[in-house]
């Protein structure tokens, strides 16, 4: 109770937290980002949810049918050997590379984004990444608001073109307030949801025991073989959401300090909450192949309808109850799980946009500015109806997603831990980084580059099933390549910070310190802030973005300095 009380309850004001009160004239970005650190460091004042929390807001972010639509279009495509051998490997890529993506976003507070600045990009470099991350949320919000708009034409009889509308301006008030409001919703709609969502499943299992054999001798609309080409086509498909690890870790820099007396606890929610998310995803994309194939085995004319999350649903529903409370149940599912899964997207995705347009022009707009654009492109999509054309959107994305993902695992795992030439301890401060760091920018840029070639076939047409293998294993190697290449010269455009405090405490964890930006007034922690060049004091990492005459920015220090496997130390854990 504790636990959740802290999600209802502001953290009680103190000396670390910001003053509202005071009459200061804060400007407006300053304010608005205080509420969910748009572009900066999650203080510990801030953290004040138990991992538990942490990890249940986190987990039901993934409470999206766009699963269950994935898992049946593979299978319909490619039949359900193929699907399921996709699937698998979809799991596997995705538990690997998301472990040190999700440890580095828990351990030092960071978003994506700012974990990918000093993990091999820079801090220019990293704007082509939160393209991309921009472009997953909503192509995911698009599929997730088509799915929730097919639920009320087929309950309530709205067209799609209206329902489309309904299921993007519903989104906006949500997330207007950050991570509060989220935690709450998450926390209390989680258990309905996986109510309506596990029971239909089990009922089919029980009472119709003869589709398990149907599910596996399904061979697809066209007959189709086992083979390997075809799972890793089925594969490319899922691994479109590679990028759900962003999302993921949008909640997970929220968790608590790590301490002897909370390890397990923490241990426990960032692997579930992080890679483990996926574990999730993949049985629910299987589930949507088994009801997809149920559907076409017994229901008449059910082959148009049978990827569609809400009549799979409804099907089932009508056997267990009257159809009057089946089409309840089925429209209440939908409308759940697309409310619970957009409003992560529309969340995430503004963070991206405004954290990409205030570092190249220096303004910040207001997080909402960017909510609006993210969810007017969506409704673009979805009146577009990208259902038709699913598989090859998702299948070219998955090449960008890839790219992104795995290059910046590897610079974790390989770069920083196993060969020691990428700095251990993160950074993402402006001065401190430079603008592109070729280790990670080219790496992803090749990697995606020659796999989309690959994809649409530039490379012939035997290569073309293995576009997301050649992304995975181009942007594992190149990483390692070019850091030992340019010796780590591109990481740190400096290693001293203008600041005489350490920046973790005795259990290596971000220190709480308590300093005071002299540009907005307002007191940060110490890891948000560096010293300012033109007057000597201390700034802080949103001011130093948007600081356009570039007068507060700390020099280059020379000479450059070029990290050696001797010079990485690791903090205190």
């Amino acid at each position: 109770m504790a636990q959740r009380e802290a999600v209802h309850n502001p953290p009680p004001a103190g000396p670390s937290a910001p003053d509202y009160a005071t009459g200061r004239n804060v400007d407006a970005a300053t304010r608005e980002t205080l509420e969910d650190y748009t572009l900066r460091f999650a203080p510990r004042h801030y953290r004040r949810w138990g991992p538990g929390v942490v990890a249940v807001s986190a987990l039901g972010g993934i409470a999206y049918l766009a699963d269950f639509a994935i898992g049946a279009n593979i299978g319909i495509a490619y039949g359900t050997t193929n699907a399921l051998w996709g699937i698998a490997i979809f799991a596997v890529v995705v538990l690997l590379t998301g472990f040190p993506l999700a440890y580095y976003a828990a351990r030092y507070n960071l978003d994506l984004d700012l974990v990918t600045r000093g993990s091999g990009f820079g801090y220019y470099g990293s704007v082509v990444t939160n393209v991309i991350f921009a472009t997953f949320t909503f192509i995911f919000f698009a599929l997730e608001g088509a799915i929730m708009a097919q639920g009320l034409e087929l309950g309530l009889g709205i067209p799609l073109w209206l329902g489309y509308a309904l299921s993007t301006v519903l989104i906006f008030p949500l997330v207007i307030y950050g991570m509060k409001a989220l935690a709450t919703l998450q926390v209390w709609t989680t258990p309905l949801w996986l109510v309506l969502m596990v029971l239909p499943f089990g009922y089919l299992l029980i009472s119709h025991p003869e589709s398990v054999g149907d599910f596996f001798a399904y061979q697809g609309e066209d007959g189709t073989a086992p083979s390997v080409g075809s799972a890793l086509l089925a594969a490319g498909v899922c691994l479109s959401l590679i990028a759900q690890i962003a999302e993921q870790i949008d909640y997970l820099r929220f968790m608590p300090p790590k301490t002897a007396a909370n390890r397990r606890r923490w241990w426990a929610a960032v692997l579930l909450a992080g890679p483990g998310w996926v574990l999730f995803g993949a049985a629910k994309q299987v589930i949507g192949l088994f009801l997809a194939v149920y559907l076409i085995a017994n229901v008449a004319d059910s082959a148009a309808i049978a990827n569609q999350p809400v009549h799979q649903f409804l099907e089932i529903y009508q056997d267990v109850v009257p159809a009057w409370l089946a089409m309840t149940l089925a429209v209440v599912l939908v409308v759940i799980s697309q409310v619970k899964i957009n409003v992560t997207n529309a969340y995430s995705g503004s963070l991206a946009w405004t954290n990409s347009f205030t570092r190249v022009t220096g303004h910040y707009p207001g997080r909402l500015v960017f909510l609006g654009v993210n969810l007017l492109i969506a409704l673009v999509l979805m009146e577009a109806n990208m259902f038709d054309f699913l598989n090859t959107i998702l299948g070219f994305y998955a090449n960008c997603g890839i790219a992104w993902v795995v290059v910046v695992a590897s610079d974790i795992a390989i770069n920083k831990y196993l060969l020691g030439i990428s700095p251990k301890e993160p950074e993402f401060r402006r001065g401190m980084l430079y603008a592109v760091n070729p280790v990670g920018f080219a790496s992803m840029l090749i990697s995606a580059g020659v796999s989309i070639l690959v994809f649409f076939g530039g490379l012939g047409e035997t290569l073309r099933p293995y576009s997301p293998l050649v992304a995975i294993v181009l942007a594992l190697v190149l990483p390692p390549v070019f850091a030992v290449a340019t010796r780590g010269r591109w990481y740190l455009r400096r290693t001293d910070d203008g600041i005489d405090l350490p920046m973790y405490d005795q259990d290596g964890n971000p220190s709480d310190q308590v300093l005071t930006c002299h540009v907005c007034g307002q007191d940060y922690e110490r890891p948000d802030m560096a010293a300012c060049q033109a007057h000597g004091a201390h700034i802080c990492s949103l001011c130093l973005s948007t600081d356009r005459t570039g007068e507060h920015v700390l020099p280059e220090q020379q000479p450059a300095r070029v990290i050696q496997p001797a010079a990485i130390s690791e903090p205190t854990r």
